[in-house]
């Protein structure tokens, strides 16, 4: 992890740079002029050096992992990374510049604070110093890392070790210790001897450990027998395209003992030729198991010879990416095991000496728990039950392994093949990739991670690179996609647009990344009252659950982020803890705790972020706040601010403010939320991208128009003079995707006729009466079709809005809520042909609703809420054949049995008042 480390510090040295220390001189012969010259002339150096290290770290090969000596040397590497980018954040506040916003000093103020200049001057004698240990370095490597480097040549003709002993071991499997794979094999069987006679390619894909090569090797076995020729071949990232083909030749060429090839000399393009005259004439399979990148196989696919015999080519992997070789009809992705198909498999391997293969009842709640950490991973079940199939049948010590079951999985030889496999995941991430990876395990077990929150933490945390115009958050939800590609996180939900809204992480993959956080003082998660070691040089903490206080001994200087996620935990000495004792903190979120004031000396975290308060029953942030200028993320929802000091307008670096409160959970009253006031000066922050909410008044929709950048804006208290203004200055947003609008009170008339609805704008809700003009407005109409998520609130129409809004095709959501005063909502033929989510709620005069053939036909989800008069279900529901959940809350008596017909066709749930 020592490149991270390189690359978040050379970020900083190159903002630090840019402050020209030289002319901040007025005389280089002054004590002061020297300094910075000193100062400079060692940042040049060292930024010099930790580039050329970031390259040679960057071509390190897979197999200089297992490198002790060169390990020990990337440790020493990183700590002193480490090191700089805490002096370089320092020196940047005491400096200022342009880019930081921190105390701005000029030579004069700095004569006049000697504290100032004497911290320069110690700044300047440690980076001396790190100079030196640089060289030191330097030289380590040459001494110890290179000659244990020339002393170890791998043989990497074949595939990864681990990888290629899985593939081996696939082979002996017996056909008794396979569960949970009939379908898949069925389905691939099916592919495989398919009658059709095109050349197909087939994919299986999955996360490491799932079972990929079991299956494959299963139908393997069972089908080569229908081929004239056949090849298993595993490949790496470390393989040659030459191995490669000689390795399929090699196989090809077993079922044939009257072929001969001699590949000395033989070049890439005779390997290819004798393959494709191989396969020319042949029916033939060919496996390539457990492949890394896409342009292994794109470089080698001239060589196989469609002949319209029926061949077939099945890879194996764990990218998205790689699996997409295969046309959509040939992917076939491998998912955990069920809970039962998990307990089934686990005591054939643990109990395999017992009748019927039967869990003694005193270790039966221990196993259970065993099984649910594998998290339905047929690797890890297998693994950790032939290793427990070796432990004494006792409550206390299967009680033991699964207290320690992460500790396990580090230091027991007999798991070391699951851990090998799981690693060679994390190992072939790309390096930007692996710090966003291990901070997911710095969450809760089977923690649902959502998207938005968890980029604003990596972009919070200097994880994430600009790459051209794009904004970080941007980068960061390509990072995101690329570790879901890798099956590396699991999407748990998606949104209507199919973009990622949440997503977990595998428990067992989970368990790799507490190990590495603690083996590289990445980050520490406290989970339990388990005694705990607090390394000086951690750099995350995390609390989950805390029952006795943090020892005051503990001293944290060099911690980044603290994160608590216990509501339990004592704050009032925790917080002191980390106010006193970590001051380069980058990230601090103190969610749930209840804490009802923030101290005065939160200021002095000039490092600071992201600042997270929500769910807090804080009421004012105190007016230190202004002190924090690199502060980018300020979450307060759900605390008990109603106002933000004048000082918050001075955090120039502010891109996300979210400071709503829910007064309404169940959002049936019109006022369910409520925002918080802004000074007039923070509307002229020129990176802000999100507010959510801000409270109106006529000053605020005059100079809203000034924050171009925003994204996302939800604006309460609109009053009906405040339209025209308003539209005014939302017409300048043109970033804006998301724009939630609350009337005032809910007779207020929104007079939006003139809102110019841009092309990025996606979502958009409004809440208050509208007339009926707006939804035909030419705005409406031209600009509308980007809208993929409409919600109208409280409009109180007397016409069907339906006809209005029907042009909206690319509309995946849809909520009307006390929207429409009328009897009958009729959903025509050809409307709404990507809609996916339908909400009706709160209209009391609804009587009807009718659905036409062909309308809303990949609409999966219906709502239906507090409908007084609606007492038949909706006419023509039966053609919805995509239909998948019908949920109705607050419906009247007897509804639920008049809906009784359709819950054979769809998942149905209804709550009656």
């Amino acid at each position: 992890m020592a490149e991270a480390a390189i690359l978040a510090t050379l970020k900083v040295l190159g903002d630090v740079q840019a402050t020209e220390l030289v002319k901040l001189a007025v005389s280089r012969t002054s004590k002061i002029g020297s300094t910075f010259i000193k100062l400079e002339g060692s940042m040049n150096t060292i930024s010099r050096e930790l580039r050329v290290m970031r390259g040679y770290l960057d071509e390190m090969n897979i197999d200089d992992e297992d490198n002790k000596s060169q390990a020990a040397w990337i440790k020493e590497v990183q700590n002193l990374a480490n090191h700089i980018e805490d002096i370089a954040v320092e020196f940047a506040y005491l400096v200022g510049n342009k880019k930081f916003g921190v105390i701005s000093f000029h030579v004069k103020t700095m004569l006049k604070e000697p504290k100032v200049f004497s911290a320069l001057k110690r700044i300047a004698s440690e980076l001396s110093e790190i100079e030196k240990g640089l060289k030191h370095l330097a030289e380590l490597k040459e001494r110890w890392v290179m000659r244990r480097k020339s002393r170890i040549r791998k043989n990497l003709d074949y595939s990864d070790e681990y990888s290629h002993n899985a593939a081996v071991s696939a082979h002996f499997i017996d056909e008794d210790d396979i569960v949970g794979i009939e379908e898949s094999r069925l389905v691939l069987k099916s592919w495989i001897i398919s009658k059709k006679p095109q050349l197909s390619v087939i994919s299986v894909w999955g996360m490491g450990g799932v079972g990929k090569t079991t299956l494959v090797t299963n139908v393997y076995k069972r089908e080569r027998k229908n081929f004239d020729c056949r090849a298993w071949v595993s490949i790496s990232q470390s393989n040659t395209i030459e191995n490669i083909l000689w390795n399929i030749i090699s196989e090809i060429c077993n079922d044939d003992q009257s072929v001969r090839i001699n590949r000395t000399n033989m070049s890439l393009r005779g390997l290819k030729e004798t393959l494709r005259e191989l396969l020319k004439k042949m029916k033939y399979l060919i496996v390539l198991d457990d492949m890394w990148d896409p342009k292994a196989f794109l470089d080698i696919s001239d060589t196989f010879i469609d002949n319209h015999r029926g061949s077939r080519i099945v890879i194996t992997s764990r990218m998205a990416e790689v699996a997409n070789l295969a046309p959509e009809n040939n992917k076939l992705e491998l998912k955990p095991l069920s809970k039962e198909e998990s307990w089934d498999l686990f005591c054939r391997k643990a109990f395999h000496l017992e009748k019927k293969h039967k869990c003694p009842l005193p270790v039966k709640k221990w196993a259970r728990e065993i099984v649910s950490k594998c998290d339905g991973l047929p690797l890890a079940l297998v693994s950790i039950g032939g290793f427990l199939s070796l432990i004494e049948k006792t409550k206390f010590e299967w009680k033991r392994v699964c207290d320690q079951l992460s500790w396990e999985l580090e230091n027991n030889p007999g798991l070391g093949h699951l851990k090998n496999i799981l690693n060679l995941s994390f190992n072939y991430l790309p390096r930007y990739l692996k710090n966003c990876f291990l901070y997911c395990g710095l969450f809760p077990e089977d923690s649902l991670l959502a998207r938005k929150k968890l980029i604003r933490f990596w972009v919070a945390e200097g994880f994430i690179e600009q790459i051209g115009r794009s904004t970080l958050e941007e980068v960061a939800e390509g990072y995101l996609k690329e570790l879901i590609h890798r099956s590396m996180l699991q999407v748990v939900e998606k949104n209507s647009s199919g973009r990622v809204k949440k997503c977990r992480m595998h428990d067992t993959l989970r368990e790799l990344a507490m190990s590495l956080c603690r083996k590289e003082n990445f980050g520490l998660l406290h989970e339990d009252n388990r005694t705990v070691n607090y390394n000086p040089s951690i750099r995350r903490l995390s609390i989950v659950k805390l029952r006795e206080e943090i020892p005051h001994g503990v001293y944290l200087p060099q911690l980044r982020t603290f994160m608590s996620v216990d509501p339990t935990v004592p704050s009032s000495p925790l917080l002191s803890l980390i106010l006193d004792k970590s001051r380069y903190l980058t990230v601090l979120t103190l969610e749930g705790l209840p804490i009802k004031t923030i101290p005065d000396s939160i200021g002095d975290l000039f490092n600071l972020h992201y600042l997270g308060l929500r769910g807090t029953k804080v009421k004012f942030l105190p007016k230190s706040i202004k002190k924090l200028k690199n502060l980018q993320n300020l979450d307060l929802m759900d605390s008990s601010i109603q106002k933000l000091p004048d000082g918050i307008a001075e955090l120039k670096k502010l891109r996300h403010l979210f400071a709503q409160v829910r007064v309404d959970p169940t959002y049936r009253t019109f006022r369910s939320l409520s925002g918080v006031s802004l000074p007039k000066a923070m509307f002229y922050l020129k990176e802000l991208q999100t507010i959510q909410a801000l409270e109106s008044n006529a000053n605020v929709v005059r100079v809203l128009g000034n924050l171009t950048q925003l994204r996302s804006l939800r604006i309460l208290n609109v009053k009906e003079n405040h339209s025209a203004e308003l539209c005014k200055s939302l017409s300048k947003m043109t970033s804006l995707s998301y724009l939630s609008i609350f009337a005032s009170n809910e007779n207020c008339i929104l007079q939006l006729e003139d809102l110019i609805l841009l092309p990025q704008l996606k979502k958009l809700s409004l809440s208050g009466r509208l007339k009926e003009q707006m939804l035909k407005s030419p705005s409406f109409r031209i600009f509308g079709g980007s809208i993929q998520n409409l919600r109208l609130g409280w409009s109180q129409l007397k016409n069907d809005p339906l006809p209005s809004i029907s042009h909206l095709k690319n509309l995946t959501w849809l909520t009307l809520q006390k929207a429409y005063e009328g009897r009958e909502l009729n959903f025509k033929a050809e409307w709404f042909p990507k809609l996916k989510y339908l909400a009706l709620k709160q209209m009391p005069n609804l009587v009807q609703v009718e659905m036409e053939q062909e309308t809303m036909v990949n609409l999966e989800n219906i709502h239906l809420w507090q409908l007084e008069q609606l007492v038949e279900i909706p006419e023509g529901i039966e053609h919805l054949t995509n239909l998948k959940l019908v949920v109705c809350k607050y419906m009247p008596a007897g509804f639920a049995g008049l809906a009784s017909g359709i819950h054979q066709l769809f998942h149905f749930r209804c709550h009656v008042f």
